[in-house]
Formats: C-alpha cells, sequence, structure tokens
C-alpha cells in the first residue's frame, strides 16, 4: 500500500483533516470510489429503527446493554464506521467531532454519541479506544463493538448493515431516547441539522417533564 493510500485529506464544512490508518492485519478496502464523495444528508422523520436488546463492549472493555444506552432521558446520535477505512468513515467521525464541540457540557448529559463498528473482527475495544483517542472524543461518546453476530444484529435493527461491511451505507441516526422514536440522515449531514434535531428532542422532552409535574 503506498503513503498515499495511507493518508487522505478530507475537508470538511472547513475544517481539514488528515487520517493515516496502521493496521496489523491488511486493512480491507472502504466503500466503492464514488462514496468518498459527499451525498446530500436526507433526514427521514420516520426512519424504522429496532435497537435489540443486547450486549455489547464499550472502548474500554465494559459490557454495554445497548437498548439500555439508547433509552432514558437523552438524544442519541449514532454512526457507523470501521478504524481501518480511509475515505468515509473519517468523514462521519469528522461530523461527529463537530458534533461534540458544538454541544459542549451537554455531552453526557443531554446527550450521548455512539459510535458502532461494522468490522468487530478486527475492531477490537483496544483498537476503537485508540481511534476515539485520535479524534478526541470525550466523554459521553462510547465506541461499540462485539461478537459479529451480535453487531449483525444491531446493524440490521439500525438499517446500517451490509453483507459487506465495506459498502455500509454512510448516515447519520438521531434518536429519541424517552420515545424511541429516530430520525435518520442520510450522506454527511450539516452539524446544524443534527443540532437541530437534538433540539427538538430536548424540547420535546422539557414540555413533558413539565406536564408531568
Amino acid at each position: 500500500m503506498t503513503r498515499r493510500q495511507l493518508i487522505v485529506p478530507f475537508v470538511l464544512g472547513g475544517l481539514l483533516i488528515s487520517t493515516g490508518v496502521r493496521a496489523e492485519d491488511p486493512a480491507p478496502p472502504c466503500h466503492d470510489a464514488h462514496a468518498a464523495e459527499p451525498a446530500s444528508a436526507t433526514p427521514s422523520a420516520e426512519a424504522r429503527v429496532e435497537v435489540p436488546d443486547v450486549e455489547l463492549i464499550d472502548q474500554d472493555g465494559k459490557p454495554v446493554r445497548l437498548r439500555t444506552l439508547l433509552s432514558g432521558d437523552k438524544a442519541v446520535i449514532a454512526d457507523f464506521v470501521f478504524t481501518t477505512c480511509t475515505t468515509v468513515c473519517p468523514m462521519l467521525s469528522a461530523i461527529m467531532v463537530r458534533m461534540q464541540d458544538k454541544l459542549g457540557d451537554r455531552l453526557g448529559k443531554d446527550v450521548t454519541m455512539v459510535s458502532v463498528t461494522v468490522d468487530p473482527a478486527r475492531d477490537t475495544p483496544a483498537k476503537l479506544k485508540a481511534y476515539a483517542k485520535k479524534w478526541k472524543a470525550r466523554t459521553g461518546w462510547v465506541w461499540l463493538t462485539g461478537p459479529k453476530d451480535v453487531v449483525d444484529q444491531v446493524l440490521k435493527g439500525m438499517g446500517a448493515y451490509t453483507p459487506n461491511f465495506q459498502d455500509h451505507p454512510p448516515m447519520v441516526l438521531v434518536g429519541d431516547g424517552r420515545t424511541g422514536g429516530w430520525t435518520r440522515f442520510n450522506g454527511f449531514p450539516n452539524r446544524d441539522l443534527i443540532l437541530a434535531r437534538v433540539d427538538e428532542i430536548a424540547g420535546a422532552g422539557a414540555v413533558a417533564a413539565r406536564k408531568a409535574d
């Protein structure tokens, strides 16, 4: 593999990111060539998402009950990546970084961010932790892996599964932990679109809390 293949520059919303990937195993190619081009981010207000009640493993090697993590009085922002990807996945992670910066102190309190690997055979907790560190992920941004059959079940339920994980669709999901409703943004959404949906969820939650008092 050439240096050019290992180091890929991206410009996303004025942010320049250079990504270098080194893997013990040969890194699989990531997506088709056309997938590296930004796609329109079209939201689907009625995204069909079924979160299975399964146990995954986070970047610290701790078990995480997925349905518990994604429920409660928080909004959820989720994406699907793999650590040896050099095209689409870094662009998705860049979007998540921009969301992390935009959310500030709300991350981990009002909003949970979740990145699920689509390549659990290679993406061990240690590799996810190193990848998270590269992106300066803070507390409240959880990275998940697990047995392949369990991860595949999650990906199918959340609409991110493909037989060849390298061809997984770029998307960001925004979920309402209180109601279980989800919005899917296909492609590479602007952070303001994501934040607007997060704020809608937070507003609806505040109204529900006032009515309950």
